[in-house]
């Protein structure tokens, strides 16, 4: 309660305000009457004196130290029987007075101060009682809200409505997670240039220097994590409107603990992410249709292709116990959802021990997707850094035809990743080289892999299905023979005319020379792609 409030019950009618009237917006949390000369040891913040004088009608210095005292302690100010003692005040106290903001009231000789201190004190007292009755019904309210399953959007609509404002909750770089009210629709820009390391504790006022000149009053919400949230109500609340905040602190109390099961869900949900990743690349699943299945639960598609990514802290401190390294685990694990919650791109998050794998499925052609899988990446690096003051790494594979070939994407980017820091560098981006043949056929696009593979053995496919087996099997086998004949009678325990017949039928069929070094070469590539195709 503001002291220029209090001086409008009725036992002040009289009282005038004779110095240090810039300070009659001081709270006033108690009243207290003097009579000691010590009283200044005493003094507590947010309190009113009164006193008649007494000890100060021969000692004009002990009541100037008592001013500056008030002022060291936070007092609200002091009321003085003037005419009782001092028959005036000494100009000197009311120029410290007014230098230090400290209110002097001058008390009519005939009101009582002990009536002074009762009334005061039972007014402030209903107020507070007011205050708190209006909180607890304002916590029931949103209690009621969370328990029915309305949600964090019900929340803030409903203090939106009690506050007349628009009110947004913000994570702990003041993001807007929601928000509500009446303004624009969209608050992610509000908050730029403002520093993300806020008090811990209390609320703060502070305005933006832009067009609109707004206002806002932000306060913590407090849950298990280390980085706290906050809830923003865009305009000014004046630190002493107990009721207003009051109000706000109910309903960040509240979110609090709906943010905590939020976020309980968010990393259960996760971890059955985790580990069906973790199965899905380690082969643990019995069949593809399991594998699909399980996939599509969490959002991923047999019939979509993606990009893999594996991300890894630079230089990972040792020092940390596991409950710091998990926090500061999952401190960057939210980062990057963000940065995904920010993107127009369709991306997974798993992560698995010390790295983070990000799959992002392709629209459109290879190269642009690639291209913003790599402008996304460098985003992640950018909020990273800032936050963590630590460089992250990522290695990022080739695209997966299908879905079935996520885990060779994984190692992939796995292998890139470890290649980079083999070399030193940091906060890099390393893209993998295909080495081997089967590893460049699955660049290209199944639809083209079959068309050649058809294109190749077609006429093979037309005869009996024993006769293609036979035919296929011995060209294979010469094939992978250095085109020996001896050597692939050998390995098939066959006699060589029979070979020479086989393959001659081959030739018949497929209208190629074995001979022909291309045609060879064409026809080791088709095995390769049978291979794949059998294998997807």
């Amino acid at each position: 309660m503001l002291l220029q409030e209090l001086l409008n019950l009725p036992v002040f009618a009289g009282a005038s305000v004779v110095a240090g009237s810039k300070g009659l917006d001081h709270e006033v949390n108690t009243v207290n009457m003097m009579d000691a000369p010590d009283i200044i040891s005493y003094l507590k913040q947010n309190e009113l004196l009164v006193t008649t004088a007494f000890h100060f009608k021969d000692d004009l210095s002990s009541l100037l130290e008592l001013i500056k005292g008030m002022q060291k302690y936070g007092c609200a100010g002091i009321g003085i029987k003037t005419k009782r003692f001092l028959k005036e005040l000494p100009p000197e106290a009311i120029e410290l007075a007014n230098d230090r903001n400290i209110p002097i009231i001058d008390i009519p000789i005939d009101t009582s101060l002990g009536d002074i201190v009762n009334q005061s004190l039972s007014f402030i007292l209903d107020t507070r009682t007011n205050e708190l009755h209006q909180a607890m019904e304002t916590h029931q309210r949103f209690t009621k809200l969370i328990v029915n399953g309305q949600g964090l959007d019900k929340i803030l609509e409903s203090l939106a409505l009690l506050m007349d404002s628009q009110v947004t909750l913000l994570n702990h770089q003041l993001r807007p997670l929601y928000g509500a009210g009446a303004g624009r629709e969209s608050s992610h820009s509000l908050f730029t240039g403002v520093s993300h390391y806020l008090p811990k504790s209390g609320f703060i006022t502070f305005s933006l220097l832009n067009e609109y000149r707004e206002a806002f009053t932000l306060f913590p919400v407090y849950t298990h994590k280390k980085q706290y949230s906050y809830l923003a109500v865009h305009r000014f609340i004046p630190p002493t409107d107990r009721a207003e905040i009051l109000t706000v602190e109910q309903a960040a109390n509240v979110i609090a603990f709906e943010l905590m099961k939020e976020n309980a869900l968010k990393q259960k949900t996760q971890r059955l992410q985790n580990e069906f990743f973790i199965n899905f690349v380690n082969g643990t699943f019995s069949s593809a249709e399991e594998v699909l299945n399980r996939a599509k639960e969490i959002g991923l598609f047999g019939d979509r292709r993606y990009l893999c990514a594996v991300g890894k802290i630079d230089d990972i401190e040792k020092s940390l116990s596991i409950m710091e390294y998990q926090s500061e685990k999952d401190l960057i694990l939210d980062t990057i959802e963000e940065e995904i919650q920010a993107s127009d791109n369709k991306i997974h998050l798993f992560d698995a021990d010390e790295t983070y794998i990000l799959m992002m499925e392709i629209k459109g052609n290879w190269s642009d997707s690639e291209a913003n899988f790599l402008s996304f990446l460098k985003h992640v690096q950018s909020a990273v850094f800032p936050l963590f003051n630590k460089t992250i790494s990522f290695g990022i594979s080739h695209y997966a035809e299908q879905f079935l070939h996520i885990p060779e994407a994984y190692k992939e980017a796995a292998d890139a990743l470890y290649y980079g820091t083999m070399l030193g560098n940091k906060q890099f981006i390393e893209s993998y080289q295909p080495k081997e043949v089967p590893e460049i056929l699955r660049m290209i696009p199944h639809e083209q892999l079959e068309r050649f593979y058809q294109n190749t053995f077609q006429a093979l496919v037309k005869e009996p299905k024993k006769d293609y087996d036979v035919l296929m099997h011995t060209l294979s086998v010469y094939l992978e023979s250095h085109c020996q004949l001896s050597e692939t009678a050998k390995r098939l325990f066959i006699h060589r005319n029979t070979v020479i017949y086989r393959l001659e039928k081959c030739e018949e069929l497929l209208g190629r020379s074995l001979k022909d070094p291309e045609e060879t070469l064409c026809l080791r590539i088709g095995f390769r792609i049978k291979a794949l195709l059998q294998n997807k």
